[in-house]
């Protein structure tokens, strides 16, 4: 065998391993927490967080005092005390000149509900009754050419429209 190599315990080949293995147990242990040091992790699962809504009044609120900061430095004060963005004043002010105050006032998230049109039921009805139309004419034409292949098998004539309904 080489001289890097050894057999372990289980007849197994391996490497040299390069890390000692502590002869004293008492340094093993000076070295691990007790466990009184130990402090478990708190079990309690954060709920989750929501998102902050302004109301009109609280807008109109900071804005106003974002208005009367003249100072260098003190609008940034402000944006950190209120824990807001500069994006956010952008947005408000933009809102307040163009006079919606209800564009002010919290908006419901997602995909907009759309009233329904009122000719959208009736139309949806007359497609229906259209698709039923056009499928009963199918049937009576199809039956109507069976009918004419019957009568010219037999000679019979069929009687027309012109001719009175008489044979």
């Amino acid at each position: 065998m080489h001289a890097d190599k050894k057999h372990d315990d289980r007849g197994l080949e391996g490497v040299r391993r390069t890390t000692a293995r502590p002869s004293d147990k008492s340094l093993v242990d000076a070295a691990a927490p007790h466990p009184a040091d130990i402090v478990p992790p708190d079990p309690e699962v954060v709920a989750r967080p929501t998102r902050r809504r302004f109301t009109a009044a609280d807008k109109l609120r900071i804005l106003k005092l974002a208005d009367a900061c003249t100072a260098v430095g003190s609008l940034g004060a402000l944006l950190r005390a209120e824990g807001l963005y500069a994006s956010n004043l952008t947005t408000w002010h933009r809102q307040r000149t163009d006079g919606t105050l209800s564009a002010l006032t919290p908006q419901k998230r997602g995909r907009k509900v759309v009233a329904p049109h009122p000719l959208r039921a009736e139309n949806e009805r007359l497609r229906q009754e259209n698709a039923r139309l056009s499928t009963r004419l199918h049937q009576a034409e199809l039956i109507i050419e069976v009918q004419k292949k019957v009568s010219q098998i037999l000679g019979i004539s069929l009687a027309t429209p012109a001719d009175g309904g008489h044979s």
